[in-house]
């Protein structure tokens, strides 16, 4: 009887050794799995804290979350408590599956992925860009690793995969201004040069610098003619456009020109003094503020507003530390770091309330 009973005692003392053997060896694997885990919460939270309000942070913390939970898998791999010959097995068929992943999934995953690197490297546009790809028009808010969300002209954000993005024609706006351009069919019985003169101070009264008006078709009824101009202030280019076709009509209409097409006068029997003009009243409207602009891009006009800043600090940067190596620059320590110390503020407010924008709009969908 105290025989059987030893015999238990001595087989539960076995099993509770070989567990606290079996628990000691995995003891590094457990500590690996928590410092790896604590190591990447650290690196996301003051990774995040030192990129406020950043619109190229994202790609950048992307990437480097990537590495380091790819290091983090190699730590524990190498923790295990295995022998060298199971560990460098594991770390063939990890090698194996990524090689396996990167070829399947080169024209995807991969390759939106090293699409992102190249336009970062590129820095062909910026957030709160305009630009056209394909049938896409609008404007950037983020540029991710795997993807750019573009904001239209509708105020609807459409998220592009990077890829897309390298292998079709991207046609930016420059920041600098962009030429923007209207058509309009009239008479032969008008002076062409009478035309240009109308469509230039037309062009002029939208916002345009430096009209200029182009005869692009003789048609069988009447002349089309182009009128373009450089619009420096490209945020309010959706407006703009508008803007210079209603003063095209003004102007044409005070000056008692009918706009007409080829099927205009094809299709209507009129005598040589009718014409299509509405009746007076015959005043210029006056150019309004590009309020349809500020709806429509609204989160494209808060990324831009912050890559404007953050291209200040970097500018203000530059100049003190041309200061601290001996040159000269055109203000002051003191006053450079009072305008740095301004500018981070404003980021910081920025920042707020586009974070605060997109509560409420996250509490609008919710509901």
């Amino acid at each position: 009887m105290h025989t059987a009973i030893d015999n238990q005692e001595a087989n539960l003392v076995d099993i509770l050794n070989s567990f606290i053997a079996l628990a000691t060896k995995f003891i590094p694997v457990l500590g690996t799995i928590v410092v790896v885990g604590v190591l990447l919460k650290l690196v996301d939270w003051a990774l995040k804290r030192r990129w406020k309000g950043d619109p190229d942070a994202q790609f950048r913390f992307q990437l480097i979350m990537l590495a380091l939970t790819f290091a983090g898998i190699l730590a524990v791999i190498l923790a295990l408590p295995v022998n060298d010959q199971t560990r460098g097995q594991l770390l063939s068929l990890i090698g194996i599956l990524l090689s396996a992943a990167i070829a399947l999934s080169s024209t995807t995953f991969i390759g939106n992925i090293m699409a992102g690197i190249m336009m970062k490297a590129v820095k062909g546009a910026r957030p709160g860009d305009f630009i056209t790809v394909e049938e896409l028009t609008g404007r950037i808010t983020e540029m991710g690793l795997l993807h750019t969300e573009v904001q239209t002209e509708f105020r609807d954000l459409v998220t592009v995969p990077n890829l897309y993005m390298v292998t079709h024609p991207m046609q930016v706006v420059r920041a600098s201004g962009t030429i923007i351009a209207a058509e309009v069919s009239l008479g032969y019985e008008v002076p062409h040069a009478k035309v240009s003169r109308i469509l230039c101070a037309a062009a002029a009264q939208a916002g345009l610098k430096d009209a200029f008006v182009h005869v692009r078709e003789l048609g069988d009824f009447s002349v089309n003619y182009r009128v373009a101009g450089l619009l420096e202030d490209v945020k309010s280019l959706i407006s703009s456009r508008s803007r210079l076709r209603e003063c095209m009509l003004d102007a044409l209409h005070n000056e008692d020109i009918e706009i007409v097409s080829p099927n205009f006068m094809n299709t209507r029997a009129l005598s040589g003094k009718d014409a299509i003009i509405p009746e007076p009243e015959r005043k210029v409207i006056k150019p309004a503020a590009p309020k349809a602009d500020d709806m429509a891009f609204d989160k494209a006009a808060e990324a831009a507003s912050v890559e404007s800043i953050r291209k200040s600090i970097e500018l203000i940067d530059a100049d003190l530390e041309a200061l601290e190596n001996g040159k000269e620059v055109s203000e002051s320590k003191e006053e450079l770091e009072g305008r740095k110390a301004e500018l981070i503020e404003d980021l910081n407010e920025a920042e707020e309330a586009r974070k605060a924008a997109e509560l409420a709009e996250h509490k609008t969908t919710s509901s």
